[in-house]
Parts: C-alpha cells; sequence; structure tokens
C-alpha cells in the first residue's frame, strides 16, 4: 500500500508524527477511493490524542494556515490542491433526541467502530513502523469487491445514533452503483422516521448528491422503498400509484418521474434542470380527475405545480433565488413542447414559446424530450420526428424574429410621446397589441414597423398624434 502514499505530503507528516512520539493514520474516504481507484484531493488524518494540536503542528511545518473547528473537534489546512483534515481519535455516545454525539478521547479502534459503513473505516498507518500498513477491521476491502454499503456496528444502532446515516447510505450507492445490505435496508425502513430529528439543510444537501449521480433514480426507489421519502419529500412520495376505475388506469406518475429524471441525467450535469425533472408533474395527485369519456385528467398540473415549486423550496431549504424561479418556468412550460410536437407547428405557436420561455428554451426543449418516456415505438418516433421539427422551427423563427429574451421595440415612454399622452390604460393596451402583432406574425419585430402598427392603433382608439418638434 506504500505506492499510494507517495504524495510528499504522506512523508512529511510520517516524520512529524515520529519526532512528537504521535500515531497518525490516513482514514475515510481517502483510503476508500485507492480501491475504487478514485482520485481524491480530500485527506482525513487520525490522530490518536490532540488532533488540533498535531495540525497547528503540522501547519507550521507545511507553511500552511490551518482552520480550528473547535465544535467539531477538527483542523484543517490546504497544502497544494489537497485538503486536509485532521481529528483526534474518539468513541461517541448519542441521546435518543439529538444527532449530536457526546464525545470523549478513543482508540484507533473506537474510532473505526463509530464510522458510518465499513468502506469508509479502512485506515491506513503513517508512522514509520506501520507506513502503509492497511488496517480494515470490518472487512471493507470485501464489501467493495461486493459492492455492498454495509454498516460497521448493527445497523439500527448506527442509523439511530446519526439518522444521517441512513441518507448517505443511498447516496453512497447511488453514486457507486452499490447495494445496500439487507440489515442496513431493513434498519433505515424500521426507523425511518427519526430522520425527522436532522436540519433539513443537511438532508437537502445528501438529497441533491442523490440527484448529481449518474443515475438518480437509484436513490430515489431506496428512498421510496425504505418510507424516508414520505419524511423528507411527501409531495413526491404521493406520486407513487395506480387508481383504476372502469377499466381505466393512468401511469404511476412516481416511476414516470424516475424515468424522466434519469433520462435529463444523461443530457445534463445542472442540478436545476434536475429538480425542475422531479418537479414537473408534482401537482398530477392535485389535479386528477376521472371522467367516463376521457379516463384519468391532470388539466392545470403545470399551472398548479408552478404555484408549488416555492413552497417546496423553501421547505427543503433550497434557495429562494433565480434557481427557484428558472425550476418554476420549466414547470410552468412544460407542456408547451410537447403539445406543439403533437399539433401542427405554426410559427405563431413557436414564436408565442420563444417569448414566455426566453434564454430557458434549450432547458425547456432538453426537459420535453426526457419527458418521453412510452414505450410504444410508433409513438416515439412519431414524437422524436415532431420534436426534430419543433427545433427547427425554434431556431428558424428565431433567426427572423429574435423573441429569446423579447423587449418591447416600442417602449411605454415612445408611445406617451407619440401621442403626447400620461402613462394610463391607453398605453398598456397599445403595448399589449403591439406584442400580439409581432408574436402572430403580422408585423416583424422591428422599431420600424412597430411604431407604424402604434400609429395606426392609436388612431383608431381616438388618440391624435402629438405635432412633431421644430
Amino acid at each position: 500500500m506504500k505506492k499510494y502514499l507517495k504524495h510528499p505530503i504522506f512523508k512529511k507528516l510520517s516524520e512529524l508524527a515520529d519526532a512528537s512520539g504521535t500515531e497518525i493514520y490516513v482514514i475515510g474516504g481517502y483510503v476508500r477511493d485507492i480501491f475504487l481507484e478514485r482520485p481524491s484531493k480530500d485527506i482525513d488524518i487520525l490522530v490518536i490524542g490532540n488532533g488540533i494540536k498535531f495540525a497547528e503542528t503540522a501547519g507550521k511545518l507545511l507553511e500552511s494556515k490551518v482552520s480550528i473547528f473547535k465544535n467539531f473537534g477538527t483542523a484543517m489546512l490546504r497544502y497544494g490542491d489537497l485538503e486536509v483534515e485532521f481529528v483526534g481519535a474518539r468513541k461517541e455516545s448519542y441521546r435518543l433526541e439529538s444527532r449530536k454525539p457526546i464525545i470523549e478521547n478513543g482508540t484507533l479502534e473506537d474510532d473505526q467502530r463509530r464510522r458510518d459503513f465499513s468502506i469508509n473505516a479502512m485506515a491506513l498507518g503513517l508512522n514509520s513502523k506501520n507506513f502503509g500498513t492497511l488496517l480494515d477491521p470490518f472487512d471493507g476491502i470485501k464489501d467493495l469487491e461486493k459492492k455492498i454499503i454495509r454498516t460497521p456496528l448493527n445497523p439500527v444502532e448506527t442509523f439511530s445514533d446519526d439518522p444521517l446515516r441512513m441518507m448517505r447510505a443511498i447516496r453512497f450507492a447511488t453514486q457507486l452503483n452499490f447495494s445496500i445490505h439487507e440489515d442496513a435496508i431493513k434498519a433505515i425502513t424500521t426507523i425511518s422516521e427519526r430522520i425527522k430529528i436532522v436540519s433539513a439543510e443537511r438532508i437537502t444537501d445528501e438529497l441533491n448528491r442523490i440527484i448529481l449521480a449518474d443515475k438518480p433514480s437509484i436513490g430515489f426507489n431506496y428512498l421510496f422503498d425504505t418510507g424516508l421519502l414520505k419524511h423528507i419529500f411527501p409531495q413526491m412520495a404521493e406520486l407513487h400509484g395506480i387508481e383504476i376505475i372502469e377499466g381505466k388506469g393512468h401511469k404511476d406518475n412516481f416511476y414516470h418521474t424516475l424515468q424522466v429524471l434519469d433520462n435529463l441525467s444523461e443530457k445534463t450535469q445542472d442540478l436545476w434542470l434536475r429538480w425542475a425533472a422531479i418537479l414537473h408533474d408534482i401537482a398530477k395527485p392535485a389535479t386528477k380527475r376521472f371522467e367516463s369519456k376521457h379516463g384519468w385528467t391532470f388539466h392545470g398540473h403545470e399551472d398548479k405545480g408552478a404555484r408549488m415549486v416555492p413552497k417546496i423550496f423553501a421547505q427543503l431549504k433550497l434557495p429562494l433565488n433565480e434557481k427557484m424561479k428558472l425550476v418554476q418556468k420549466l414547470v410552468q412550460l412544460h407542456l408547451r413542447p410537447i403539445v406543439l410536437a403533437q399539433d401542427v407547428v405554426t410559427d405563431s405557436a413557436v414564436r408565442r414559446l420563444l417569448f414566455e420561455a426566453g434564454e430557458e428554451i434549450d432547458a425547456l426543449m432538453l426537459l420535453c424530450n426526457a419527458d418521453i418516456t412510452t414505450k410504444n415505438e410508433y409513438k416515439i418516433k412519431k414524437y422524436r420526428s415532431n420534436f426534430d421539427l419543433v427545433k427547427q422551427k425554434l431556431k428558424d423563427v428565431e433567426q427572423n424574429d429574435q423573441l429569446r429574451n423579447w423587449q418591447p421595440p416600442v417602449s411605454g415612454e415612445d408611445i406617451m410621446r407619440a401621442f403626447n399622452i400620461s402613462a394610463g390604460r391607453a398605453v398598456g393596451i397599445i403595448k399589449t397589441q403591439i406584442r400580439e402583432a409581432i408574436l402572430e406574425g403580422e408585423i416583424k419585430n422591428s422599431k420600424e414597423e412597430a411604431f407604424k402598427y402604434m400609429l395606426v392603433k392609436g388612431k383608431e382608439m381616438g388618440l391624435i398624434p402629438a405635432e412633431p418638434k421644430s
């Protein structure tokens, strides 16, 4: 294992540890990632003794500034492109109502026992006497080979002590495409309600990492099957299920949403686009109706879904800024390109879509393409073909009319000056008429044509053009 410790920092820390009579190890993710053959720039150094004191000494040796986090008993420094964190070995005990541990000094074995998973409990010795020696008391190597997530101790104890570990188990399984050990699955299912003592911020941090994985559906299936999803994101859990009346059923909107999310994840790493995929049908349970003639309908789910977005973002402590507004807009408009693709694609309809979507038009088209999840090959070919037609129309109309992030070619001030009137209802009416004429293709999106049109509409309303100033 010595070959994996060739970076100069390991030799420097080893020499410092020997000189000060301190026992140290590299532990956790860095060791795990060696066996996964993944590059890692985060190094956790376990110190048997005072981790912060050792970090301060190391900072002087490495000429690096040390950041100390007393509340967590840790210290961190940067060395080149590495981020190195130091912590003293400890053992932990927990109160039932809190995930904040009571911490005591401990041994290497104590510290490995408190780790979340066997694959994160492996350590490599850094002192000269054991440099590069692997200490793997919970068979983390075997679990990596089997591609399984397993806790070092009884999983009920591990997860009950710190319920966030339930989310972390699912996140690691999703990111690594591993399975979760059946005992761990049973434990999560049994005590899933304990996730409620964890802050929304910490839960959402793990949730976002699941969403950013190559195949997020792995994680969401675990979240649903264990019961965690109904506690952390009940609106999504409510998408699950099929109802049948008079022999007519609807698709399971939970699994449809996961398929859309996976489809989109193949095309983009954008977190907020992926959130739009998750929320695009979120209002279907609230808008579901059965009509004997038509079967199941979800009329207006895009409008109601868009109105639900701010509340869900607030609930999950997601940012209530332009990211939320992007998701809201995509949810609101997600049916529009699909409707176009199913019907005759007119320039007027494309202009309106461009006008409403603005700079988000490309993101919207990605989402809508991902929303085609039918298994009917004929329908898929038809939709894809029509989608290509919509994309070409968007390109052509954009080149001709330049409606992306559209600004009125004639402003309210222009109208007021032209007719020598004050701000009021007439100005708004004329602005709307100009916009509609451009979107319908009656006039070009140019100041000259819009100004002429304005004069005509103003006269129809009884407005008199102002005399030109001499």
